[in-house]
């Protein structure tokens, strides 16, 4: 699918929801990175947490709980124009370049996610 055919699939399902609860931007950067997407929600130990997923790089990716989404002061809602040398660092360069070796943590997308297209 391309990404035309991908993103009118998403707005397909977006309906009414608030678009922009989606996206959001890390105030500090996340192994280099700053611009992420909520791509699923799911509960933990009683507590609502969210799955982040960097915008420009899937391999980047973090768990929090919605109180910390929602009420630190650590995240803007909606993405920031912010000048690339903020948005993408070099702490990114050598992120990738120490985790090559690794390999790829897979993401599973939930049913219920606005970016589960199947």
């Amino acid at each position: 699918m391309n990404i035309k055919g991908f993103l009118e699939e998403i707005l397909k399902k977006i309906n009414n929801t608030k678009i922009v609860e989606y996206f959001w931007t890390s105030k500090k950067n996340i192994n280099g990175l700053r611009h992420f997407v909520l791509v699923n929600e799911s509960r933990e130990k009683g507590d609502v947490i969210f799955l982040m997923v960097s915008v420009l790089d899937s391999e980047i990716n973090l768990k929090i709980t919605y109180e910390e989404l929602i009420n630190s002061r650590n995240w803007d809602k909606g993405w920031l124009n912010i000048p690339k040398s903020e948005s993408i660092t070099e702490e990114y360069n050598k992120y990738k370049s120490t985790c090559r070796e690794e390999g790829i943590n897979k993401i599973f997308i939930n049913d219920n996610s606005l970016f589960n297209i199947s």
